[in-house]
């Protein structure tokens, strides 16, 4: 134990992986070896993927996946690795969104997906697929993951939604008129529930809106913060306290400077009254 490595989940994928091994193995009082012995291979080998020295493969997925019981979350982690549908470090990002009690959300150009219905978020992965950016089937698994990710606002109790909607999300049709007055709509509905706001930062804010790419910070049981930030290319979960703090003063600055949730509402509904 003196040698042990310190593993660090933020780092990458494999590092994840590695880290959520190690906690299964030492939850279960296995060494190493013991867990290579259940899964056919050396313990040399269990260790070399936990400290991200070697990746993990499928089959090294499902043989851990079977060994601890884990259902098919290494599978699952796997698949992510190598899925260039997903952003790196968005598929953490999803498990820990699902167990947070607060949700912080600031998005631009599009309505963010745990608020899109399913027709709006069909019409965005059908653009990625006709531009060649991903497949059918991952697309497939986007509105699946997004299913799952929207149905945990629903759990008892379901966690507080705190969203800011650049003026850009309302403008920028998707879908078509039809598409786009029935996602205004849920956009309006999602606004009356006890657990939510909804705030649009307008343009005239100009430079002073506080974040030029989508940001989501997260509360959890234990009121630790966590935030996660994607450009085109990569995403990036962060923990350091440090870095989530500043973001979530930024964030607080963003509320203050954007419209009301009375104000945002009144403009969501002239935005709907220009569509069918």
């Amino acid at each position: 134990m003196v040698n042990r490595k310190v593993l660090k989940p933020e780092a990458s994928p494999e590092a994840a992986f590695g880290m959520r091994l190690r906690e299964l193995r030492d939850k279960r009082g296995w060494t190493q070896d013991d867990l290579g012995a259940r899964m056919g291979c050396t313990g040399t080998h269990v260790s070399a993927v936990e400290t991200g020295r070697r990746p993990p493969t499928g089959r090294f997925a499902l043989s851990a996946d079977r060994a601890l019981g884990a259902g098919v979350l290494f599978q699952e982690m796997v698949h992510a690795l190598h899925n260039p549908a997903l952003l790196e470090g968005f598929p953490e990002y999803v498990r820990q969104e699902l167990r947070a009690v607060e949700i912080r959300l600031f998005e631009l150009g599009i309505i963010p997906g745990l608020l899109q219905t399913s027709q709006y978020a069909a019409a965005i992965t059908t653009g990625a697929v006709r531009r060649g950016t991903i497949t059918e089937e991952q697309a497939e698994e986007r509105l699946a993951l997004l299913a799952e990710r929207q149905a945990s606002l629903y759990r008892d109790p379901p966690p507080f939604v705190h969203a800011v909607l650049d003026e850009s999300c309302l403008r920028r049709q998707v879908g078509g008129p039809d598409v786009m007055a029935a996602q205004l709509d849920k956009l309006l509905a999602f606004a009356e529930r006890p657990t939510t706001i909804v705030q649009v930062a307008p343009f005239s804010l100009g430079e002073w809106r506080a974040f030029d790419l989508p940001l989501y910070i997260l509360a959890m049981s234990d009121r630790s913060l966590m935030s996660y930030a994607e450009s085109a290319q990569q995403g990036r979960l962060e923990r350091d306290t440090r870095f989530v703090h500043a973001l979530l003063t930024s964030y607080h600055q963003l509320q203050a400077e954007s419209l009301s949730q009375t104000a945002s509402v009144a403009m969501i509904e002239q935005a709907r009254k220009g569509t069918p």
